[in-house]
């Protein structure tokens, strides 16, 4: 096994590393690269033992390959002494250990740790934080609660229902005995996401920017929620009454009791239902697919057309429901959609990067700083404006 098995962009900074012809920004990207995984936990290594100890002595013989050559050239790098190049010698071949087995996982200490080993001259003055637990729900009246301030405990009442709030997750609490159908509707800003459980003890996660239309409690022969933006479903099985998601008014996603994610943002030109559990009916129009686990059903927002995806990356269409970006060979521009919405920043592309694609996953718990300065390793620039990201070749 080799680094050959890491992502192309990674792989060759690391290399122009450990032959001394890294330029200041990548010494610093990797810096804060090698100082995010400072005590990995063992449980992220899917590799055996063995497979371990051959890939460490493989590395380290291509270290010390490097630094016999770094001698025959007087040993200087940069005009670090010998002891310093080999600290980051070092430095560099845990790093590709690190990433052969976590695959490009960032993971980051606080910020504020971070910070310290950058340059501050190039630190983002104009920061941003990240998201967090943010919404507001409506009830049937019409009268609001701002979520992210209000107490936990018993925050409504509807019907027989109570509304319980625990630490960014609503709960409905139902004895069934009411009859009368209640809407309450749940909306994430951006840079807002939330949790809820419904009277049926569906799971439900909204991501930024989404809303969620639903009954206090279910009755009839079909349960209906309504779907703006994006949403992770746990829905509890019901064989006697179907799970029906109206999304957005263009697609249902019919269900009995199974795991999927709904990503439906009208700044998007499709409609993606991704399954992981159970089985999932798609209608679109006239036109309606089942698909399986593993199986992404993709609706063209402006052909009608819809496909079924069999090859679709689970955990890159769950990574934000995890805490995480993930991107796999994304196109520039979802990949900045994502992270403007979860900094409620506005997106400008100057020049054409059509051509673009990124693959790495980060927390989504670090100010929008560390994502940038990640990601302007791998040729591209960014300056922020007020409350809008430029980005640049």
């Amino acid at each position: 096994m080799s680094n050959n098995t890491l992502p192309t962009d990674i792989r060759s900074i690391i290399n122009k590393y450990v032959n001394g012809k890294a330029t200041e920004k990548e010494l610093e990207f990797l810096n804060i690269y090698y100082e995010s995984f400072e005590g990995l936990p063992e449980n992220l290594n899917s590799k055996s033992a063995e497979e371990r100890k051959i890939l460490k002595e493989e590395i380290f013989g291509r270290v010390n390959a490097g630094i016999a050559e770094q001698k025959k050239n007087n040993g200087i790098v940069k005009s670090m002494s010998s002891s310093r190049i080999w600290y980051r010698m070092a430095a560099a071949a845990s790093l590709i250990i690190c990433i052969a087995f976590s695959l490009y996982f960032f993971k980051y200490k606080p910020s504020s740790e971070i910070a310290k080993t950058t340059n501050p001259s190039n630190i983002i003055t104009n920061d941003v934080a990240p998201g967090g637990n943010k919404a507001i729900l409506q009830l049937a009246d019409g009268s609001t609660i701002i979520l992210d301030s209000a107490n936990n405990g018993n925050i409504a009442n509807q019907g027989q229902t109570k509304i319980i709030k625990i630490d960014g997750q609503l709960a409905y609490n139902t004895d069934g005995s009411n009859k009368e159908i209640l809407y309450n509707t749940i909306t994430t800003p951006r840079g807002g996401q939330y949790q809820l459980i419904l009277a049926d003890g569906s799971k439900v996660w909204l991501n930024a920017a989404s809303s969620l239309r639903f009954p206090t409690n279910f009755v009839g022969k079909e349960r209906n929620v309504t779907l703006t933006g994006e949403g992770y479903f746990e829905v509890a099985k019901n064989a006697d009454m179907p799970f029906k998601v109206d999304v957005a008014g263009r697609e249902e996603v019919e269900v009995l009791g199974t795991h999927f994610n709904v990503n439906a943002y009208s700044d998007e030109d499709f409609i993606k239902t991704t399954l992981l559990e159970g089985s999932v009916k798609v209608v679109a129009g006239n036109k309606f697919i089942v698909i399986e686990p593993g199986e992404q059903a993709i609706s063209n927002k402006v052909s009608n057309l819809l496909t079924t995806n069999k090859a679709v990356n689970l955990e890159e269409v769950v990574a934000w429901k995890n805490g995480l970006f993930q991107f796999d060979n994304t196109d520039i521009k979802n990949v900045m959609l994502q992270i403007g919405r979860w900094y409620d920043m506005d997106i400008v592309f100057k020049g054409s990067m059509s051509n673009k694609k990124i693959t790495g996953k980060i927390y989504r718990n670090v100010n929008v700083s560390n994502v940038l300065k990640l990601m302007e390793a791998l040729k591209i620039n960014f300056k922020i404006e007020g409350k809008t990201i430029i980005v640049t070749k």
